[in-house]
């Protein structure tokens, strides 16, 4: 399979459900303000959507959106036990997720990302953030990982967006429960195979 990424974006979520799950990749950079690879396609015309992660399967169709993707990888290897069993609740718990990573976080964080976003906006995104980060904390607390002592492909993707705090300027000691989830999973090989192959770990 070849994952499209851009270094510490949502694609770190699926580049680490990957290497979770001992499935071999093949990563291609994309250069997002370009809109292409490293070798210089153009990446518009192999993802028309122009973001990533974008994951193309063996078979050469080609699968979008961070959620689905990780779901599809934890399927792949269900010994991994990345994701609970389709059917049962676990299953929908996971998806809830998955759901509240990608709407109530992930997007919130846009803002921040975006320049040309006035300082009023960005000052009511942190705040709506932080809100959500009292959420979050209080359901990890007592627990190792979003979905109980075992990391799934949640946790993956709650990993990738907190770790985008140290770019905006979001201290998460304000949150020790976070934080130390953050220090958790950062230190898992896997993850750290995954921040090394795109550049943000020596």
């Amino acid at each position: 399979m070849k994952l499209y990424f851009s270094p510490g974006a949502c694609s770190l979520s699926p580049h680490i459900a990957l290497r979770e799950a001992g499935l071999p990749i093949e990563l291609v950079k994309v250069d997002l303000k370009r809109k292409t690879t490293a070798d210089g396609a153009d990446f518009g015309a192999i993802n028309p959507k122009g973001y990533v992660p974008a994951l193309v399967l063996d078979g050469g169709e080609l699968l979008t959106e961070g959620p689905a993707i990780v779901q599809y990888i934890a399927d792949l290897q269900p010994h991994a036990q990345l994701a609970p069993a389709n059917g049962t609740l676990a299953r929908y718990r996971l998806q809830e997720w998955l759901g509240f990573i990608n709407s109530e976080l992930h997007k919130t964080f846009g803002a921040l990302f975006n320049p040309a976003t006035p300082a009023e906006t960005k000052s009511a995104a942190v705040a709506l953030l932080g809100k959500r980060f009292d959420y979050v904390a209080s359901q990890l607390a007592g627990r190792d990982y979003l979905m109980g002592a075992g990391f799934t492909v949640a946790d993956a993707y709650l990993f990738t967006v907190l770790n985008w705090c140290q770019w905006v300027d979001i201290d998460l000691s304000g949150w020790p429960v976070l934080a130390a989830f953050h220090a958790r999973v950062a230190a898992r090989p896997a993850v750290q195979e995954a921040l090394r192959a795109e550049g943000l770990l020596k």
